[in-house]
């Protein structure tokens, strides 16, 4: 799989932030070729507050899906409305994920 993400420091101005990222939502769910999204809402971290807000991850099959679905037109649409969020508000990452099933390292038995 591959994966498209936005990471969102703390906004300056919460209520801009919420209504210009529900509008790119929107936009976002309207690509071609999206597999699943995760929204995740930070809440802290180790050492207390995060300089992060929130992460969008959008993931594709494949990272061809990926550049396709970013170069139709609802990903260019989705790109227009991510210009309207404050310079240096968000990051933007590409990456590949790798998985395993099943979340556990089996043990040998009788250790």
């Amino acid at each position: 799989m591959f994966k498209f993400m936005m990471i969102f420091y703390q906004p300056a101005d919460l209520n801009s932030f919420e209504n210009t990222y529900q509008d790119l939502l929107a936009l976002v769910e309207r690509m071609p070729f999206i597999q699943r999204r995760q929204v995740i809402h930070v809440v802290g971290s180790p050492s207390g507050a995060s300089p992060y807000y929130r992460i969008l991850e959008v993931y594709y099959e494949n990272r061809e899906q990926m550049n396709q679905s970013l170069l139709s037109p609802q990903g260019q649409e989705a790109g227009h409305e991510i210009r309207k969020f404050p310079p240096n508000s968000f990051e933007t990452i590409f990456a590949d994920v790798y998985e395993e099933t099943g979340g556990f390292t089996p043990t040998k038995e009788g250790a």
